[in-house]
This record gives structure tokens, C-alpha cells and sequence, in this order.
């Protein structure tokens, strides 16, 4: 009499089983930085969308800037920070009455700075 069982052995589920999981150790990795990139992405966004806010503050006819600096969330019309800024300071020039400055931090502690020119990214020490 013949045996007509159908089903896997366990090497084959073994097999399969390694598989997924280096497919796994590779892919998760690159998953994770993917989205710490757009994390950084939209964060250099949100800065230029509160240099663009700060710019439609400046006075029509001397191009001064407002007297008193509005915050990052005022300057863009949001409600709230996106979710991937941890903080955004803007801060007007001191010396030079059109300049400023805006700082923002993602939320993978990278600082990024608008100095009236371009924007510049640098690592946090923060925690």
C-alpha cells in the first residue's frame, strides 16, 4: 500500500523559514533608513516653508522684517509641528536688520540651519 500524505518535511520548512529571515536582515535595515531619509526630507521642507513665511512677513515698501520673530508654526500656518521636526527657532538678524536665521531639528537629532543664503545641515548633540 502506498503512502499519499502530501504535505512539506521539515527541511523544506526549515529552508523556507531561513530564507524569510535573511530576506528580513536584509531589507529591515534599508527600511529603516529609507525612513530616516524622508524624516531629514521633510524637515528641510518645513524649514523652507518657514523661510518662505518669514519672506511674505517683510515689509513691501523698506523689505524690513517684522519686529518681532514669529514662530515656525506662525510663519507657515500650521497648527502644529510636522512630525518630523523636534523643535524650529527663528531668530531675525541683529546686525543686519534683513537677515535671519532658522533652526530646525529632525527627529533623528539632525540640525538643519537657514542663514539667509542656504540651508545647512549638521549632526545634534542632543539626546
Amino acid at each position: 500500500m502506498k503512502n499519499n500524505t502530501q504535505g512539506f518535511t521539515l527541511i523544506e520548512l526549515l529552508i523556507v523559514i531561513a530564507i524569510i529571515g535573511i530576506l528580513a536582515a536584509v531589507l529591515i535595515p534599508n527600511l529603516l533608513a529609507a525612513r530616516n531619509r524622508a524624516n531629514d526630507t521633510a524637515t528641510q521642507s518645513f524649514i523652507r516653508n518657514v523661510v518662505t513665511g518669514v519672506e511674505t512677513q517683510r515689509d513691501s515698501v523698506t523689505g524690513a522684517l517684522p519686529a518681532t520673530a514669529p514662530t515656525c508654526i506662525v510663519a507657515t500656518g500650521k497648527t502644529a509641528l510636522p512630525a518630523s521636526v523636534k523643535s524650529c527657532a527663528i531668530i531675525l538678524g541683529t546686525t543686519n536688520k534683513d537677515a535671519f536665521v532658522v533652526n530646525a531639528s529632525s527627529i533623528n537629532n539632525t540640525d538643519y540651519t537657514y542663514d539667509s543664503k542656504e540651508v545647512k545641515t549638521g549632526t545634534s548633540t542632543a539626546p
